[in-house]
């Protein structure tokens, strides 16, 4: 692998302005194809999207389009999120169900690849694993006919908060589409290390995810998440041990980049998309690439 085999992914709050998770609107305020030709001319090949935003697109410009805008500025990777309560009852598991159905819908449209989800999502204490287990396993034989992987984002604020906790939820599960997302703020916000991520197998290391964190939380976890996040190399993370170890577990895959901050949702979109790719990529020189 050369560093020009790095594919990108920038995620969506780190080009979709000033929107923010939990947002009274989490709708870009930046046209789909204003965000995608300065991603593409940048030297972004992937890029993510809220349902909410990508059904805003859909309605503006009509799938094909939506796929043509894609296609035209070189965007071969686009994923979807975030799917919560998919382990509950009532009416949240309910509206859980029909999310799901919609972000299958638009992921067979467009050929997506990943659609993010969070287990237990502000739940405290232990999580219901064999619920999860039982219902993870149906969400990924509904994906893997469309070539959808589902990925569990395991969060600081979530009940599924450690890789640990994840892999519970996998292990012998009998998926081939199941697995976790590492993101480096997620690791170490939650106390753990690159040690940590080598324990992974690398079947169940689905997707990786980059960006830094200040030296303490600003305020509550969720609130330094969402708002005080920093582009890669700018905090206190040892973003190349954790890069490591995701090579050396053997992951080959592209690599999302997730700044989610108030400062950068500000910038103007060719800054904040060139900041977070410039400053990503500079991380990849620290570390030993593998030969294949």
């Amino acid at each position: 692998m050369k560093i020009e085999d790095i594919e990108l992914c920038a995620t969506y709050w780190t080009v979709s302005g000033a929107v923010y998770p939990g947002a009274p609107s989490e709708v870009s305020p930046f046209p789909l194809k204003d965000r995608a030709e300065i991603s593409g001319r940048i030297g972004w090949r992937g890029m993510g999207f809220v349902l909410d935003d990508m059904e805003a697109s859909i309605a503006r410009y009509g799938m094909p389009t939506v796929r043509r805008i894609f296609a035209d500025n070189g965007i071969r990777h686009v994923e979807l999120e975030f799917l919560c309560d998919w382990h509950l009852d009532g009416e949240k598991r309910r509206a859980s169900d029909r999310m799901y159905d919609r972000l299958l819908e638009v992921g067979a449209e467009l050929g997506i690849g990943k659609i993010k989800v969070g287990g237990g999502v502000f739940e405290e204490g232990e999580p219901d694993i064999p619920a999860m287990r039982a219902t993870f396993a149906a969400l990924c034989e509904r994906a893997a006919p469309l070539g959808i992987d589902i990925v569990i984002e395991f969060l600081p604020f979530a009940s599924i908060n450690t890789i640990d906790r994840g892999l519970a939820i996998l292990e012998g599960l009998g998926t081939t589409n199941g697995g976790l997302l590492v993101d480096t703020w997620h690791v170490h916000r939650g106390g753990m290390t690159a040690a940590d991520i080598r324990k992974l197998p690398l079947q169940f290391l689905r997707a990786v995810e980059l960006d830094d964190a200040g030296p303490e939380p600003m305020g509550t976890l969720f609130n330094d998440s969402t708002h005080f996040r920093r582009p890669c190399g700018e905090g206190v993370i040892d973003i190349p041990a954790q890069l490591q170890a995701v090579l050396d577990v053997g992951y080959r895959g592209y690599f999302g980049v997730e700044i989610i901050a108030a400062y950068h949702r500000h910038l103007p979109l060719e800054i904040a998309a060139r900041k977070a790719f410039d400053t990503t990529m500079q991380q990849f020189r620290a570390v030993t690439l593998p030969a294949n």
